[in-house]
């Protein structure tokens, strides 16, 4: 159970004024920024979330089936490895509990403050500060990092005749817990991840499902098994167990993450799952409606060991099409088909290249960074700073997921990266740093070049990965191992430092508390 206050006492506003830094959002970036940012001495800082309580996705989507897709032991921080799982891959409300109990445990709620927008962000060459602007008061900040994360604002459902649909319709990221699915005809738009995992959450209550299905998945099995108490017993008590459990799990990841960047590599992975389909399915009929037509790894790769078993019930129906339309009670094909429904979910995803503050954050020359992002679309360094944008960090930025890798991987290499630029500003004395446009240039031109030969780019399908433009804004086409080397060491040469006439006051470092990152011997994350 979670020490953590109830929502509604969880965090209270304080009504903005001078910080050293302002974190934007409390998922688990928010958290983690958080909590190395205090152990790296920066103690006058807030978190700001617009929700009523922390928890990011994990807060939000809480639609039965909700889990984690990645196994729980790298799905979470690896500075907590006591971490305890009740299975290995967590649920969703596992993992939320997991994340207040963390913030409890590193002091996060001395600077949390929930139910507060941010409206606007601009940054001040005079002062060298970030003016934020937010529902409860300007806060004026050294500092901005965003971690509002890339699974945020729900993608809309947008078809003639759906909002006269006389039935409850609600997002996956908005379940509607008052709505009894029991003996009601359900109709669920979407066939990604959150349509693979609720299905068979609501098949066994519901009269009829009826799956919309613009594109088939490749799924492979999901070992999805309780663990027992004995298991976490030991690896509480033996030392290192835990670690080179965790090790162990990487390594399974990385081996798919190589098939993935080599297609050629990717054909026993491929085998595995059209085996996993031709055993679960044996109607030839709707095994070939569930067969895509390319590459695996060229979409977000699925898991479920229950998908397929759900969907040969009898009451159970498959619809290979997009919804055109909704007249009265009646969901309408794009082939014509149509079907009565009670209920409508729409399981449509989110928004994945959009970054939720884009439109309203101001750099040196005004511009926002939507409007920076026009053309080609986003681009960072090292997917974390943007040039034109002094002192902003960005968690979990452009080019640095894939369809292999833990996102948390990710992100404490990110916050080891943060915690390395902040060292360096507070030593030189500097105002602001802001990432040279070649360097930035140089570096997404590797990326794009590197991109082109995966399955990412080269596996037939188009996904959500892709901006408009065409470009590959999604996926980081190396190794984990390479991102934690290229984010291990901060290269001040890849800057362009300012330095204030009368020089900022800066926070002193306290001692790493227990629990804390291990540093290597210049200070930098392991």
């Amino acid at each position: 159970m979670s020490l953590l206050p109830e929502p509604a006492r969880e965090a209270r506003p304080r009504g903005g004024g001078d910080v050293q830094a302002v974190v934007v959002g409390a998922g688990f970036s928010g958290i983690g920024a958080a909590i190395r940012l205090r152990q790296e001495g920066w103690r006058d800082l807030v978190v700001l979330e617009k929700a009523s309580q922390l928890g990011g996705t994990w807060r939000e989507n809480t639609y039965p089936g909700c889990a984690c897709d990645v196994p729980s032991s790298l799905y979470s921080y690896y500075f907590t490895p006591d971490a305890r799982w009740s299975r290995i891959f967590a649920g969703q409300r596992e993992i939320h509990d997991y994340l207040r109990t963390t913030a409890d445990r590193y002091g996060v709620g001395e600077v949390l403050r929930c139910g507060v927008r941010v409206v606007k962000a601009r940054w001040d060459q005079n002062t060298g500060r970030w003016l934020v602007q937010t529902t409860d008061g300007e806060y004026r900040a050294r500092v901005l990092v965003l971690a509002t994360g890339p699974w945020h604002e729900p993608r809309r459902l947008d078809v003639p005749g759906l909002d006269e649909f006389p039935g409850p319709v609600f997002h996956t990221a908005e379940w509607d817990h008052s709505v009894d699915l029991t003996a009601r005809r359900v109709a669920v738009v979407g066939s990604g991840a959150s349509a693979v995992q609720l299905v068979p959450a609501i098949e066994d209550r519901a009269a009829a499902v009826h799956l919309f299905q613009r594109t088939p998945q490749w799924l492979l099995p999901k070992p999805d098994l309780r663990v027992p108490e004995a298991i976490n017993w030991g690896l509480d008590r033996i030392p290192g167990v835990r670690r080179t459990l965790r090790a162990g799990q990487y390594g399974l990841q990385e081996g798919l993450g190589l098939a993935l960047r080599h297609p050629r590599l990717a054909g026993p992975v491929q085998a595995a799952a059209q085996a996993h389909l031709r055993l679960a399915v044996r109607d030839p009929e709707l095994r070939r409606a569930l067969t895509p037509d390319y590459r695996l790894g060229c979409k977000r790769l699925l898991t479920s060991s229950t998908f397929y078993p759900a969907l040969v019930q009898p009451h159970v129906h498959l619809h290979s099409t997009a919804v055109s339309s909704v007249r009265g009670r009646h969901l309408v094909g794009a082939d014509g088909t149509a079907i009565e429904a009670d209920v409508v979910i729409t399981a449509t995803g989110f928004r994945v290249g959009e970054l939720p503050l884009a439109r309203s954050l101001h750099g040196t020359d005004g511009r926002t960074l939507h409007e920076t992002w026009a053309g080609d679309g986003p681009q960072a360094y090292l997917g974390t700073s943007v040039t034109g944008f002094p002192n902003l960090f960005l968690l979990l930025g452009p080019n640095l997921l894939s369809g292999s890798t833990s996102a948390i991987s990710v992100l404490e290499a990110q916050l080891a990266y943060l915690a390395a630029a902040l060292r360096h500003l507070r030593r030189e004395g500097h105002a602001s740093m802001d990432v040279r446009p070649a360097v930035q240039a140089a570096y997404n031109t590797a990326v794009q070049e590197a991109l082109r030969t995966t399955v990412y780019n080269a596996g037939g399908c188009s996904s959500y990965y892709f901006h408009s433009s065409g470009r590959n804004t999604f996926c980081w086409p190396w190794s984990t191992a390479r991102l934690t080397r290229s984010l291990h060491r901060f290269d001040a040469a890849a800057y362009t430092c300012r330095t204030p006439s009368t020089p900022a006051p800066v926070p002193t470092p306290r001692a790493a508390a227990e629990g804390s990152f291990p540093a290597d011997e210049d200070g930098v994350t392991a």
